[in-house]
């Protein structure tokens, strides 16, 4: 790995607003947090402190930290999403993003998927309920489900609420992040034609010939020359077809362009892809007479169609 992309990778996550609303009204919390992430720290800090209780009744029951990787989902990613709340107030230029994710929307889906978790736990234990009369889950599985609810409502359902909601409000509108942008248009690969093989002159209908010859003039003497010579006279287009042949194969091999002004190559569809000038050479794979079909250097291939006045190479 270069250092090119772990500095692209950086950019990629550290990215972000470097301004705010000066124009928004001020927000009061405590200290640099605002009300709802005060909130959402302190249902984290109690439910971090309830997964160390045993899960289930029982007394050979642990707790999530001790089940395997059952704590990833039901706490686990609870706690970084609460740790990068923190961290994005206490040091702005920090991590500002996950993957196409923001902070808020990170957030939104670790207490979710948490809540789903939690919820699958406790709907296992009524179907054993019905089916064995015994009900697995103990009191943790029950507060555990209720505070990433509220987790929920604090992160997913937090725009609705008029005091938590102003968290959500003025903030500074930005561009999406290149991850979270639209997905560019794919075009198919325009196919070249190949030339069509050139038929070889077949030999065989040349070597009956002498042997019918030889035959006839054995059998009938001199009286055999006039349709021979007829036969072979037959032969001499398909010799000149496979000379025409050969000679058009190059017009479809590829070769360069040089565009006297900047001109847009565009796909299938009309839409532009990228543009070609004087400044470099295009690489033109098949002429079509009235467009190219251009490749760009990143492999992408689109259509040409104002050809005048371009210089072949």
């Amino acid at each position: 790995m270069s250092y090119d992309s772990l500095a692209d990778a950086f950019t990629a996550i550290t990215d972000g607003p470097d301004a705010v609303d000066e124009t928004a009204p001020p927000q009061y919390g405590v200290g640099p947090f605002s009300v709802r992430e005060v909130a959402l720290g302190g249902i984290w800090l109690v439910a971090f402190v309830v997964s160390f209780f045993p899960v289930y009744s029982g007394i050979l029951s642990g707790s999530v930290w001790t089940s395997g990787i059952d704590w990833v989902l039901t706490i686990g990613v609870p706690t970084i999403a609460v740790f990068l709340v923190g961290l994005r107030r206490l040091s702005p230029q920090g991590i500002r993003r996950v993957g196409s994710l923001g902070i808020d929307q990170f957030a939104s889906v670790a207490f979710s998927v948490a809540t789903i978790v939690w919820l699958g736990i406790l709907w296992a234990s009524f179907v054993n309920l019905a089916t064995r009369q015994i009900f697995l889950a103990s009191w943790v599985v029950w507060v555990e489900f209720i505070l990433m609810f509220a987790g929920v409502l604090l992160t997913v359902f937090a725009p609705l609420f008029p005091t938590i909601g102003e968290d959500f409000r003025h903030r500074t509108t930005v561009p999406a992040h290149r991850f979270a942008s639209p997905a560019r248009p794919v075009v198919e690969r325009p196919h070249t034609p190949r030339p069509a093989p050139s038929p070889a002159p077949e030999a065989v209908p040349q070597a009956a010939a002498s042997s019918s010859s030889s035959s006839s003039e054995q059998a009938f003497g001199a009286a055999v020359d006039g349709p021979l010579a007829t036969e072979t006279s037959e032969v001499e287009p398909i010799v000149d077809e496979v000379v025409t042949t050969t000679a058009a194969a190059p017009a479809s091999q590829a070769f360069w362009a040089l565009a006297p002004v900047e001109r847009t190559v565009v796909d299938e569809t009309g839409a532009p892809i990228f543009t070609i000038g004087p400044s470099a050479w295009a690489l033109v794979i098949e002429d079509r007479g009235e467009s190219f079909v251009v490749r760009h250097d990143d492999g992408r291939i689109g259509y040409l169609t104002d050809v005048s006045g371009v210089t072949r190479g």
